[in-house]
């Protein structure tokens, strides 16, 4: 009698983000087991994004990288890839730039956001592939996951979360990570 072999496959973590039942600009994120607070955009959740809606678009995107302001904090070790944030860092959010949702340097004429802001949301900035792989001009830029503001005050359509919750998420993730919005 031959002995079966099973072959495992390595399956990338997902993080499921659901839409809270009484207020479109809060969420749930699940990730590991876990369940945290988080808040999306202002525009609730959306299957049509468009720049400036500030809706977070229902979609599944990867996790492909990310910026951390090593200047305030340390993070816990992470498989994602991830870079030091620095002064003059950008994200070009103009739809009619050439450079539209990528990374830019300042000095920068067309509309775009700062990297390293004065208020902390980016200090752990993860970029989601919403309109960087495929691009399509006014399809949505600059959809993160980040860091809330106090109060859980709704983002221009990004994913954010405490610090605390960060921490314990990051462990978790690696570049391929699969972010879902429902």
């Amino acid at each position: 009698m031959r002995k079966k072999t099973s072959v495992v496959r390595s399956r990338k973590p997902v993080i499921v983000v659901r839409s809270a039942p009484r207020d479109r600009r809060r969420a749930l994120v699940r990730f590991a087991g876990r369940t945290e607070q988080a808040a999306i955009g202002r525009g609730g959740v959306t299957a049509l994004k468009r720049e400036g809606d500030g809706a977070t678009p229902r979609a599944a995107m990867r996790l492909i990288a990310g910026y951390v302001r090593r200047d305030r904090l340390l993070l816990p070790p992470t498989r994602l890839p991830m870079r030091t944030t620095r002064p003059g860092m950008l994200w070009c959010d103009a739809p009619r730039h050439a450079a539209y949702n990528r990374p830019v340097k300042a000095p920068f004429p067309a509309g775009h956001e700062k990297m390293m802001r004065d208020d902390g949301l980016y200090d752990v900035c993860l970029i989601l592939d919403w309109n960087i792989s495929s691009r399509r001009r006014y399809a949505g830029s600059a959809i993160f996951f980040h860091l809330i503001r106090p109060g859980y005050g709704p983002t221009e359509g990004c994913i954010a979360v405490s610090l605390p919750a960060m921490r314990r998420l990051i462990r978790h993730v690696r570049r391929g990570t699969i972010v879902k919005v429902m």
